[in-house]
């Protein structure tokens, strides 16, 4: 015996697709990105933050207009619409709050130094360039230098802590880089060892804005090191 019709199925279900396309597309393009398939001016910058944003508005009214139709018969379909609801507004949201972060951060280059900007030395011929001139404790207030001559191996220690890859650790210096989860933004960090004082650099590799993760980087570096006076 056949099954009868539920009226609005199809248009909810419909409506559910719209509604979890941006971030089933953001996923898409962290794994293509990752996987080495899309560059990350595809993935990100155009599919991410363009595509998949202006897809968030039309997720939320979906979401929004799936639940009103299935007020009709929402014993059947109300929780397939609570679904693209809670989707759809949910994306948005997070796009919302991701473009005031990115908007707000401080440049994604930041050193205790701004008179002598401690350098990347080996990892520079690795970076892309494009990076604006470095910020101090002004824009980013964690950014603090340590007032004395660390060891080598607590500015090693410390940045295996912040998350870096250890690079080379020696008498004057240790750097490191490290890699974001998502689409693979690269970060590095350096430690300028002196006498009297040491001071902290991080960077990302790309001109574009993090919502300020480099000054969250280096606040994290700073603290590690000066806890431990």
């Amino acid at each position: 015996m056949a099954r009868t019709a539920v009226k609005g199925r199809g248009a909810v279900q419909v409506l559910t697709a719209l509604a979890v396309a941006s971030p089933v597309l953001v996923l898409l393009s962290v794994v293509g990105v990752r996987g080495g398939l899309l560059p990350i001016e595809t993935g990100y910058d155009l599919l991410t933050l363009k595509i998949a944003w202006w897809l968030s508005f039309a997720g939320a009214a979906a979401g929004v207009l799936a639940v009103v139709v299935a007020l009709r018969n929402f014993r059947v379909l109300g929780v397939v619409a609570v679904v693209a609801l809670v989707f759809g507004v949910g994306t948005l949201g997070v796009f919302i709050w991701q473009t005031r972060q990115l908007a707000a951060g401080p440049v994604e280059n930041v050193s205790t130094d701004l008179t002598e900007v401690p350098g990347f030395g080996r990892l520079r011929p690795d970076r892309t360039g494009g990076l604006q001139p470095a910020v101090g404790v002004e824009a980013c207030p964690g950014a603090l230098p340590v007032l004395t001559q660390v060891s080598p191996e607590t500015a090693a220690w410390a940045l295996q802590e912040a998350g870096f890859n250890l690079g080379q650790a020696g008498v004057a210096r240790a750097d490191g880089s490290r890699q974001t989860v998502w689409f693979g933004f690269r970060y590095d960090a350096v430690i300028r060892i002196r006498p009297g004082r040491t001071d902290i650099r991080v960077a990302a590799r790309d001109g574009r804005p993090h919502g300020g993760e480099a000054c969250r980087l280096a606040t994290r570096v700073s603290s590690l090191l000066n806890d431990t006076l």
